[in-house]
């Protein structure tokens, strides 16, 4: 990888952003390009929406599908042991995109058939099946989730901050084609097939673009610099976010290698083995013997110990107790926007707002959708600058049903110095389903 690759692919993405066609793009992309590796493709992006040309993100989600045509057929694949394991993260992100792809071209069949007028006593099962298959295509959007949610944050600790940022808008605009879709097959068939049709290719075409985009293009970058730890994290918190159609068959343990450290040029060893406090070392020059005091370590605080707490005294132990059981999720941005905590109030499937640990020390703006940027910039600089101490907002979920009341708090200290966001969440349906003055009953 060179800067002036970097330089050439940025100039030549720049051409499309002022209006050249792909076609003429794309000598000068042959020419200069028998093979591009994914980790470049992403630092050109960083470079394009981080220096002074005035390309946007947006700009960049716009042209995403004339970028990922360009480099078809030119990315180098990466190579990486363990990937065709059933249960590593990459076998089962490339298997939902089977599973997936397997609904589209059952979609398409039915589309096809619904029409013609041999089936016309048939339309009602063929409906039937139609909306089956949207059920299972609509599991595309826990894929996109997972990959949001899990694999994102682990490219932004490395520094790929571009691509995160492009794929999630064009992921909800692909979720916005899906929904309009969607609701052309609930209005069958007080609606022409060919209306739904039309929807559903819309959908299809950017739909299938992406799984292209993330198998030839995401992954390379993911498989370039993820380590096997982060593959192991991300293994392990995946079942929060659930899977597209299929789910793992069994659970990756790699193969863990057990290394010992050569003895190097300068070896410390034990000069007496009744004196823990003198040490000779080696050199190959010489060979000296140190006496020295070593420093106390300090006593880390007990969980079970008993701390000064508001107006009481809890422990460690307590006090996470006592989180974990409030009836809400809870979640803590720190004053610097770093996402800090997050408490333990019901199972990691059933949170309204799925949380992970891998996502924890992300900066809060990377962890929301582009569509919401802007209203989450809005509530903090509220809270921060102390016009507001608290926004509320509510909804009901369409897919759990349950009516979620979110709360976001300023958290200020003594002298009033803003430390952070508070954020709780609650489903308040119950409360909502009252119907009664008291109830004073055991």
């Amino acid at each position: 990888m060179t800067d002036n690759r970097i330089t050439i692919l940025r100039d030549i993405l720049l051409d499309l952003h002022h209006g050249a066609s792909p076609e003429s793009v794309q000598e000068a992309f042959d020419k200069h390009f028998t093979g591009v590796s994914a980790m470049e493709i992403s630092m050109m992006e960083h470079e394009l929406m981080t220096s002074d040309t005035g390309v946007t993100f947006e700009d960049v989600m716009k042209l995403c599908n004339v970028h990922a045509n360009l480099f078809k057929g030119a990315v180098q694949g990466v190579e990486v042991a363990d990937t065709d394991n059933p249960g590593h993260p990459v076998y089962v992100f490339k298997e939902e995109n089977l599973a997936l792809r397997a609904a589209l071209l059952r979609i398409r069949r039915i589309l096809n058939n619904y029409a013609k007028p041999e089936n016309a006593d048939f339309r009602s099962d063929l409906l039937k099946g139609l909306k089956h298959q949207f059920d299972l295509l609509g599991q595309f959007d826990l894929h996109y989730t997972r990959k949001e949610k899990l694999f994102f944050p682990v490219m932004e600790r490395y520094g790929h901050d571009a691509p995160p940022k492009v794929m999630w808008g064009v992921d909800d605009d692909i979720r916005a084609l899906f929904k309009t879709a969607r609701q052309k097959v609930d209005s069958l068939p007080d609606i022409s097939i060919e209306e739904v049709s039309s929807a559903f290719e819309a959908f299809a075409k950017e739909f299938e673009e992406m799984i292209f985009k993330e198998e030839s293009i995401l992954l390379m970058i993911l498989l370039e610099t993820f380590t096997q730890d982060d593959w192991l994290q991300i293994a392990k918190e995946s079942d929060t976010y659930c899977y597209a159609i299929i789910k793992p068959t069994e659970k990756w343990v790699p193969h863990r290698e057990t290394f010992v450290e050569e003895e190097t040029a300068e070896k410390v060893t034990d000069s007496n083995q009744q004196d823990s406090n003198v040490r000779t070392i080696d050199t190959p020059e010489v060979q000296f013997t140190i006496t020295y005091t070593p420093k106390q370590k300090e006593s880390p605080i007990s969980r079970d110990s008993q701390q000064p707490m508001g107006n009481g005294y809890l422990s460690l132990e307590q006090a996470n107790l006592i989180l974990n059981h409030l009836p809400m999720e809870i979640t803590f941005v720190n004053k610097d926007d770093i996402f800090q905590y997050y408490n333990d109030s019901v199972p990691a499937q059933e949170m309204i707002f799925k949380r992970t640990p891998s996502q924890i020390g992300r900066h809060v703006e990377l962890c929301h959708p582009p569509k919401v940027l802007d209203k989450v910039k809005k509530v903090f600089a509220l809270l921060r600058s102390g016009e507001r101490n608290k926004v509320e907002m509510w909804f009901k979920s369409e897919r759990s049903g349950k009516f979620v009341h979110v709360t976001y708090a300023a958290v200020r200290d003594e002298v009033g110095e803003f430390q952070g966001v508070l954020e709780y969440v609650q489903d308040i349906k119950p409360f909502r389903d009252i119907d009664s003055d008291f109830n004073r009953d055991l």
